[in-house]
């Protein structure tokens, strides 16, 4: 993908932004429609098409509604359409190959499963549909120009893995925006953050679970097992943050200001904070697009726990098309009704640490689900977590945990929250010698440049680049 070369972070980039820059105003949103096919294009040439379609369907099905505003019916028909379309397409994309393997399954049938999975079509179809729930609802105007609507749906910081953007939260800034010093500067500076995130930490630290995961789990050591997971947990963190560090640094180069998308989730002393702190954007999508619509937790704790089952199992099929995702978000589903019934006020009777341990083996668990290829090996690895693989550890165990346990140790300082309060440390402490502004504006810019040259020597070093959420 394009993120992850050095061509789009020397050529492609720079050239949008210096164009963006001088362009006129009235022109930007239409350059923003062309730069996201443009990106969009180098990963998914064919499905570009699906892009635009799911913007011609929000867009007149927004047109029509702003038409009929005194006509209630007819509004709400048009809802509908626009929503089974959204979700036909994300069903026939996402969903057809795992209906057709469970046919093949049940059957012993032998169908084609071969549907390529359009890149972001999870997040640029959420996106979209946001814009027609909220104009049915009142909460928006509507756009009535195509190539602004579009420019929203396409913008490339965040079209193919989030944070997941609604059209309230852009509206002002799509009609009249200004791109500062101040704030290109600090676009920049999180952009830079991020990419050192992600290829810098996600990516050393993956390698460790792509070796474990490519392992026999009916002969790993515990602690093997263990350390790949471990793995996993820093390496998801750091390549999906680090991605919405970029957008939002791009957001706010081009004078978008991007919601936040996590908030130090590891630090959580339950799943329902872990939840309110990972991919935030997903999490309040489905609070106010399924949950509050269901009437969330006010008719009564039965219905609350029947509301809450729903939207996690469609958080987990969100995520992707496999009994593992399915089960996935039961897990989650099922701790957060279990914390919301009597878990919660046991926790908060319990000293801080029980509550963040519990909560990182839940996570743990979960992640485990996630990233592995069936049901049968993830139990097979969760086993092997436990001692199903025969032994605690062996020379191999000590090497790996040798090899990487500086990665390991930096991915989880910078996952916890010890880098912002050592500089709040520090700020405090220049403060009181009236350096502190001169220190930070001179640190920062030559903190990124060794961030910058270092991710670009990465890049140009090494073949290992994935981006996790890109497949969802």
């Amino acid at each position: 993908m394009v993120f992850s070369s050095v061509e789009f972070l020397y050529f492609y980039l720079p050239a949008v932004i210096a164009l963006y820059c001088v362009c006129p105003r009235r022109f930007r949103n239409a350059l923003l429609f062309a730069t996201g096919l443009v990106f969009y294009a180098f990963g998914e040439p064919i499905y570009v098409f699906v892009l635009l379609l799911s913007c011609l369907i929000d867009y007149f099905a927004g047109i029509i509604m702003a038409k009929y505003s005194e006509r209630p019916k007819i509004r709400k028909v048009c809802l509908i359409i626009s929503l089974a379309l959204n979700l036909g397409l994300l069903g026939v994309f996402k969903y057809t190959p795992f209906i057709i393997r469970n046919i093949n399954a049940v059957f012993g049938t032998s169908f084609s499963t071969a549907l390529p999975l359009p890149i972001g079509i999870s997040f640029f179809t959420f996106q979209s549909m946001s814009y027609a729930i909220d104009l049915y609802r009142g909460e928006i105007g509507v756009q009535r120009s195509f190539i602004d609507f579009s420019a929203y749906v396409t913008m490339f910081p965040q079209i193919v893995a989030g944070p997941i953007v609604r059209y309230k939260d852009v509206e002002s800034e799509l009609a009249d925006r200004r791109v500062t010093v101040i704030g290109f500067s600090d676009g920049v500076s999180r952009f830079v953050r991020g990419l050192a995130k992600k290829v810098l930490l996600a990516n050393n630290i993956g390698a460790l679970w792509e070796e474990v995961k490519a392992a026999d789990y009916s002969a790993l050591p515990a602690l093997t097992a263990w350390l790949g997971i471990v793995a996993f947990t820093l390496q998801i963190y750091f390549d999906f943050s680090g991605y919405s560090d970029m957008a939002i640094g791009l957001g706010k180069m081009l004078g978008f200001s991007f919601p936040e998308n996590f908030d130090h989730p590891y630090v959580s002393k339950s799943v329902r904070e872990f939840w309110r702190r990972w991919h935030i954007t997903l999490g309040q999508w489905f609070k106010n697009y399924v949950y509050i619509p269901l009437c969330g937790s006010r008719e009564g704790i039965a219905k609350t726990v029947r509301n809450l089952a729903v939207v996690w199992l469609l958080t987990g099929l969100w995520h992707g098309a496999s009994w593992n995702f399915v089960l996935w978000g039961v897990w989650f589903g099922a701790l957060i009704i279990a914390e919301r019934l009597f878990l919660g006020k046991l926790l908060e009777k319990l000293p801080g640490f029980f509550g963040w341990l519990y909560t990182m083996l839940a996570v743990v668990l979960g992640w485990v689900l996630f990233d592995t290829e069936s049901i049968a090996s993830a139990f097979g690895f969760i086993g092997a977590m436990f001692g199903a693989g025969g032994s605690f550890s062996d020379v191999h165990s000590f090497w790996l945990l040798c090899e990487y346990s500086p990665i390991i140790s930096l991915c989880i300082f910078f996952a916890s929250q010890a880098p912002g309060n050592f500089r709040a440390r520090l700020e405090s402490r220049f403060e009181g010698l009236g350096l502190r502004a001169d220190v930070f504006r001179l640190a920062e810019p030559l903190i990124t440049l060794v961030f910058l040259a270092a991710s670009t020597a990465y890049l140009v070093n090494q073949s290992y680049n994935p981006f996790l959420y890109f497949n969802f």
